[in-house]
């Protein structure tokens, strides 16, 4: 499906305040995922207060053991200290990269501010080598701005 199309879908889950934070990054992150098909796990990592360290929050796809990931380490932990978007189109050519399935070929991660300070990013992992392009970098920021609203 179009990014176009995925948009006003975004801001009717965010809008949608009889549901709980959670349960509208959880409805994002399952929208993303069944429609995009090469986006094959998506989720949301936060920083978690003054420790240096990102926590996961609502996904969808392969369970992980990536938990809490220190920043710095791994793409998510470089995205929250560099602040700016990480599109990984081949994770194996990465020195710092955390494997979750031996399955995943590509990532992309991007920043959520608040206020000017990023407290967290969501994350995609593909089955797909090198599938990202300029106009998911720029759906997901979009994604990301709305998201901010609601944290």
């Amino acid at each position: 499906m179009p990014f176009e199309l995925l948009k006003p879908q975004v801001e009717t889950i965010i809008s949608d305040s009889t549901k709980t934070t959670e349960e509208r990054l959880l409805s994002i992150c399952q929208l993303l995922e069944t429609n995009i098909n090469y986006y094959n796990w998506v989720g949301f990592y936060f920083a978690n207060g003054d420790k240096k360290e990102l926590h996961l929050g609502p996904y969808v796809g392969e369970p992980t053991d990536h938990t809490i990931i220190p920043f710095g380490k791994g793409i998510c932990g470089q995205v929250a200290v560099s602040n700016e978007n990480f599109v990984v189109p081949d994770v194996a050519a990465q020195d710092n990269y955390i494997a979750c399935s031996i399955t995943v070929k590509a990532e992309i991660v991007v920043p959520i501010f608040v206020n000017g300070k990023n407290i967290g990013q969501i994350d995609i992992d593909s089955n797909t080598p090198d599938p990202f392009t300029e106009k998911d970098e720029r759906f997901l920021e979009f994604v990301c701005e709305k998201v901010a609203a609601i944290i």
